[in-house]
């Protein structure tokens, strides 16, 4: 049913109209059904008939049909648990003690991008 055509087509229909949805995203509505009436100044999302905003999505549309894809969806279809943790501000990432550890296991290489004769400072 879902032949390399059409399959092709729904990807790129998806990814075309596809946008980030998170907090900001979430204020942001809010703050334009305040624009647009007033009188909603002050009112929950849910006073406002606007879904309550649960967690960061990936959203778009096929064919008419609303489709969100979130953190969680993404970890169940892969089986793993939806956890983990995101180091800020990491200043020096040429010398992190990561970078080894990170391109052994993707490119089976200790230099970046499994260049072997590549210098580290050359970027």
């Amino acid at each position: 049913m879902l032949n390399s055509p059409t399959y092709i087509n729904l990807i790129r229909h998806f990814w075309v109209r596809a946008h980030a949805y998170d907090r900001k995203a979430a204020q942001l509505e809010m703050d334009e059904k305040v624009l647009i009436d007033l009188t909603l100044a002050g009112k929950s999302r849910v006073e406002m008939h606007l879904e309550p905003f649960k967690c960061n999505e990936i959203r778009s549309s096929i064919m008419g049909i609303l489709v969100f894809i979130s953190q969680e969806m993404i970890a169940y279809v892969i089986r793993r648990a939806s956890e983990g943790s995101f180091k800020h501000g990491l200043d020096n990432n040429k010398k992190s003690p990561w970078n080894e550890v990170v391109n052994q296991s993707m490119f089976n290489s200790k230099k970046k991008g499994g260049k072997e004769n590549a210098s580290e400072d050359s970027e």
